[in-house]
């Protein structure tokens, strides 16, 4: 019997992630080979309607949006390789895709973990789903609106000191934005996981003051991995102080949340 209902997990578990992926799937082929148009049709408002396009498709245009918003107008964008294009199109439909199924796919786990859990558990877990996509937005919006600037800027200075022509590959410009996004958004998660372990009585909060040098030293570490390297410190000291900010928030919001201690019987 256990072997049985061990197999029936397995099936299940499968099952979900099918369609988890699926959904995944479906949302990279539309951002890669869809493009939006918005048209008017008789009295209605204007309204988007989606037609097959590569070359000006969902991702070709948030590229774009990229390459107009982030990049410095002194900065040439050159394609190194031949299909550079077409790999900085796919990481960015890749993003958009992931992004995009996260309701899904979380909706798809829940629905595997939950008949396991207590009902305390249950509630904790359906009130972080919302934060932690607020926070993942939020994180990925400051690598978009300082970290990537301020490399960017950078680049130009040490290019125009060194009397180079400052250009940068398409497809290494792209990755840079994606993965800075993707880690910022990961690393703002922070406090939501302290909280989490402390309300589940796994880590106290005063575990987090007692050992907030760790959470210091971990902080610039993580900077030092995600950051490129080429900005004199600037890049690594601003991610590193602002996730140490975080472990703060979140040793404060695990004190305040902190479940009081059972009493012994």
């Amino acid at each position: 019997m256990a072997g049985e209902e061990l197999v029936s997990h397995l099936s299940e578990l499968t099952a979900r992630l099918r369609r988890a992926l699926i959904s995944i799937v479906i949302a990279f082929i539309f951002s890669f080979g869809f493009g939006i148009k918005i048209i008017k049709i008789g009295r209605d408002p204007y309204i988007p309607i989606p037609y097959p396009s590569i070359d000006n498709s969902i991702s070709t245009m948030l590229v774009n949006k990229f390459m107009n918003v982030l990049l410095p107008h002194q900065i040439k964008l050159i394609s190194i390789g031949l299909f550079d294009p077409l790999y900085a199109s796919i990481e960015v439909s890749l993003l958009i895709a992931v992004a995009v199924s996260l309701p899904i796919f979380l909706w798809e786990l829940w629905g595997f973990v939950a008949p396991g859990l207590y009902e305390h558990e249950k509630r904790l877990i359906k009130a972080s789903i919302i934060p932690s996509m607020i926070l993942f937005i939020a994180g990925a919006a400051f690598a978009y609106l300082v970290i990537i600037p301020v490399m960017l800027k950078f680049f130009l200075i040490y290019d125009e000191a060194l009397g180079v022509e400052p250009t940068l590959s398409i497809k290494s410009f792209i990755g840079t934005v994606v993965s800075f996004m993707a880690a910022m958004g990961l690393g703002f998660q922070l406090p939501l996981v302290m909280a989490g372990l402390t309300r589940i009585r796994a880590v106290a909060a005063n575990t987090w003051r007692r050992n907030w040098r760790w959470g210091v030293l971990i902080s610039f570490v993580f900077a030092l991995i995600v950051s490129p390297g080429t900005t004199g410190g600037i890049i690594e000291t601003t991610i590193g102080i602002t996730l140490s900010l975080l472990y703060v928030i979140g040793m404060l919001i695990a004190k305040a949340i902190e479940p009081k201690p059972r009493e012994k019987i």
